[in-house]
């Protein structure tokens, strides 16, 4: 069958086969194949199913047809409550699936440590078009539940200088947080703060060693943006606080 390159992948090289998605088998594979078996077996269908891997060593995956928002402009209902409300809830199900598992090990679940709409798939519904599954899990491992909740307020509200509305921002980060049903929220903005400072020293060091992909983000101006939502996160951080 012919191969279709997927848009949006700025790690890997992802293309279609009919119903299928081929990717690059990574370092952390084996532990993200037995993750999306472990999901499928336990009846979730927010996450593609691990097909084997195929003639030219590539990770088959089944396709979940939808929208996948890879563009910095993003189509209104991907931010309408009922959507991020539904985000929430889909992470709140794995968590809870991995929870106890030999996968998590002492952790206490498995965090998919990626979440944002870049790799949401989104299905036009009833009630509009909202997310019903989560792809790219390479980064998948055991952590706590409130690292990935935190990476989904930075990403799906993409806290930083493009909100207008900061007491809107702060509602979205607390509707959020009720939906997943998230206790012991005091550390979450700090959490926030973690991810964009490591995300930003992690591309940069990377790029100082001379990682191909890391070097493109970097030419891009990515870390300089990172710093730039760190910054106004630390500026804004106790009115944040303050509506969770």
């Amino acid at each position: 069958m012919a191969e279709v390159r997927l848009p949006g992948g700025r790690v890997n090289e992802v293309v279609r086969v009919g119903d299928t998605v081929r990717r690059p088998l990574r370092s952390r594979s084996g532990f993200v194949h037995e993750l999306l078996r472990l999901l499928h077996e336990r009846g979730w269908r927010g996450a593609p199913r691990f097909l084997g891997v195929d003639e030219r060593g590539r990770e088959t995956l089944s396709h979940i047809p939808g929208h996948v928002p890879w563009q910095e402009r993003r189509p209104p209902g991907v931010t309408s409550r009922r959507a991020l409300v539904r985000v929430a809830e889909l992470v709140r199900e794995f968590h809870d699936l991995t929870a106890g598992t030999a996968l998590t090990g002492a952790a206490e679940v498995v965090c998919h440590n990626d979440l944002s709409p870049k790799n949401t798939v989104y299905q036009v519904q009833d009630d509009g078009m909202l997310p019903v599954a989560f792809i790219d899990w390479d980064l998948a491992a055991p952590g706590s539940r409130i690292h990935d909740v935190a990476h989904v307020c930075w990403q799906y509200l993409d806290l930083g200088p493009s909100v207008t509305d900061l007491a809107g921002a702060g509602r979205s980060l607390r509707l959020l947080c009720d939906a997943y049903g998230l206790t012991g929220r005091d550390g979450l903005v700090e959490t926030i703060l973690w991810w964009q400072d490591r995300c930003r020293h992690g591309i940069e060091a990377g790029a100082a060693a001379g990682d191909p992909v890391m070097r493109r983000l970097a030419h891009a101006g990515v870390p300089r943006s990172l710093e730039a939502a760190h910054a106004w996160v630390s500026d804004h951080r106790r009115e944040l606080e303050r509506r969770l």
